[in-house]
């Protein structure tokens, strides 16, 4: 009779679940949301409270600079259901925003990268120049005579062990 404990057979995966929570624990309840559109990075969040007119400000720093005073510091604007900052005309590379409340609390930091924005084509095409590249050999890599040769000894010795391991199984055993 074979006795199973389901407490150890879902410790790895309830520890799991348990990291990822505790690990995103601290973002979700910081209650920043960052996103990128083009150039534009843009910030919002509701965690902050007004204190003589003000909500707090936003600062994106880039790689190198550990302090919201070192960064682009813009003033949060909104209402109390939620407040916003934006940044235009960044850069490509890997930010940090970090948003402190006007009370010197921070609401929350969270990394962004902002892709480079590619340019439109002077001329659109709607199909590949070369078009698709199939058959033996893969579909977008041109293969060398060495490679093709390995893998065909590689493939040509699995035939050969295979068809070696049939014939013995198929032989009567002889003590």
């Amino acid at each position: 009779m074979r006795i199973s404990k389901p407490l150890l057979r879902s410790g790895p995966a309830a520890a799991a679940a348990a990291l990822a929570l505790a690990l995103a624990g601290p973002a979700a309840a910081a209650g920043i949301s960052v996103s990128t559109t083009g150039t534009t990075v843009s910030v919002t969040t509701s965690a902050c409270s007004q204190i003589n007119g003000h909500w707090g400000t936003a600062s994106l720093l880039s790689s190198g600079q550990t302090s919201p005073s070192q960064g682009r510091q813009v003033a949060l604007s909104g209402t109390a259901a939620g407040q916003s900052a934006a940044w235009s005309n960044v850069g490509s590379g890997t930010y940090t925003v970090v948003v402190v409340c006007a009370n010197g609390s921070t609401a929350g930091t969270q990394a962004v990268v902002v892709s480079p924005v590619s340019s439109p084509s002077a001329t659109p095409s709607a199909s590949p120049s070369r078009g698709v590249m199939g058959g033996l050999g893969g579909g977008s890599t041109d293969y060398g005579t060495v490679t093709l040769v390995a893998g065909g000894s590689l493939v040509g010795t699995g035939l050969l062990a295979t068809a070696w391991y049939l014939r013995r199984r198929n032989r009567a055993s002889h003590l």
